[in-house]
């Protein structure tokens, strides 16, 4: 199992910033390894057991994991991604700061069959991906939500 976690701050109010994080299309703006994201229903309202067919592209393959958010309360969310070789459980929680929102990114993979003897081997990537979702994410939100905290248009 691998686990990473990063925390950092975006200069939006916390409610803006659950909404535009709990749907886990907008992945494709801040998840360097979000290939496509699409919900599995389209039209649908984001709640709780709302799922998404994510394509993610890791050390050139690509690879398709059904996400579904099990948790979506006013201070956390989580996701679960799941095929054949992996689970991917991706969880947020989040606090006001300075006006702004203080976001704890956890992502944890674990590997099933003999993709879990790579995983010592993957540590290394997984974290610089990690430190690159901390340099997109502010990008991706203050392009959604606009750099003075509205709805950009």
């Amino acid at each position: 199992m691998i686990e990473v976690e990063r925390t950092l701050t975006l200069q939006h109010p916390l409610p803006d910033v659950v909404a535009y994080l709990a749907d886990f299309a907008h992945t494709e703006e801040w998840d360097p390894g979000t290939v496509s994201c699409r919900p599995a229903r389209a039209g649908a309202a984001v709640a709780k057991g709302s799922e998404w067919q994510n394509v993610s592209e890791f050390r050139g393959r690509r690879t398709e994991l059904l996400y579904r958010l099990v948790r979506f309360e006013d201070r956390r969310l989580t996701f679960v991604g799941r095929n054949r070789t992996a689970t991917s459980t991706d969880d947020m929680t989040f606090g006001e700061e300075d006006g702004g929102t203080r976001l704890t990114y956890r992502a944890r993979i674990e590997f099933r069959g003999v993709a879990r003897l790579a995983s010592p081997f993957l540590r290394k990537e997984f974290e610089r991906l990690g430190d690159e979702v901390v340099r997109r994410m502010p990008e991706a939100v203050d392009g959604h939500l606009g750099a003075e905290g509205r709805p950009a248009r």
